[in-house]
């Protein structure tokens, strides 16, 4: 059955955006993990009330890129291993047999 889904997403082009998807998204979080702390630091300064009662730092801090580090890696890794599944196939090897040189008659 798995068989019969990867030659159908590999024919309908299906499993070639589904991948395109999933690398931009990763793309995206990776680019998120730079700007969020900047995000996170601005509302603080512009939000200081909400700040009293919510525990935590108060400056710049890189924890705020947690997670779009995690984000990043999990659709990276779901990438590969589709990618891997999809158009990758293993080297089948030959049963001992001798390949046919030119001179020969088979």
């Amino acid at each position: 059955m798995l068989e019969r889904l990867k030659v159908a997403l590999v024919e309908s082009f299906v499993g070639a955006i589904a991948l395109g998807w999933l690398f931009s998204q990763a793309v995206m979080h990776f680019a998120f993990i730079f700007v969020t702390p900047f995000v996170a630091w601005a509302q603080r300064k512009e939000y200081p009330g909400l700040r009293s009662t919510m525990a935590g730092p108060t400056g710049f801090s890189l924890q705020d890129a947690l997670p779009e580090l995690v984000r990043c890696v999990a659709l990276l890794l779901v990438g590969y291993f589709l990618l891997r599944w999809l158009y990758f196939k293993p080297l089948k090897e030959e049963d001992g047999a001798e390949p046919h040189s030119e001179g020969s008659v088979a």
